[in-house]
């Protein structure tokens, strides 16, 4: 069975920094487009960024451009989002997924998502 596990979560005070790691078994990391998206208490989920199967391209929501940094490592099917300069915006469950193909970075796109993991930054 496939599972995403995210890991890295957790309470950061206003300008800090995390780095989210999500853990993916059970497909063939390679072959798969990634993506995080996260969801704050009462709004929808919205897209945060995407990476390509051999990260060559990214692509991210405006609110975090500048800020977040997606990547890859393959050879330990893992992506991470890095975060820095986090703002109480940012707070929000945080969710891995993965996309054969990646055109709108909507959420239909993306067949397998992890249990998600809390992101709270205070103010």
């Amino acid at each position: 069975q496939v599972q995403l596990v995210e890991s890295g979560g957790g309470l950061v005070q206003v300008g800090g920094s995390l780095r989210l790691s999500c853990a993916a078994s059970g497909l063939a990391f390679s072959s798969y487009g990634m993506g995080w998206f996260r969801q704050a208490p009462g709004a929808e989920r919205e897209f945060v960024a995407a990476i390509t199967r051999d990260g060559d391209t990214t692509y991210y929501a405006e609110s975090v451009k500048g800020r977040f940094t997606i990547s890859r490592d393959n050879a330990k099917n893992t992506v991470y989002l890095q975060m820095s300069s986090l703002k109480p915006e940012d707070t929000a469950v945080y969710y891995c997924a993965a996309a054969a193909w990646l055109i709108f970075r909507t959420e239909r796109e993306f067949a397998f998502w992890g249990q998600g993991t809390q992101v709270t930054v205070s103010s």
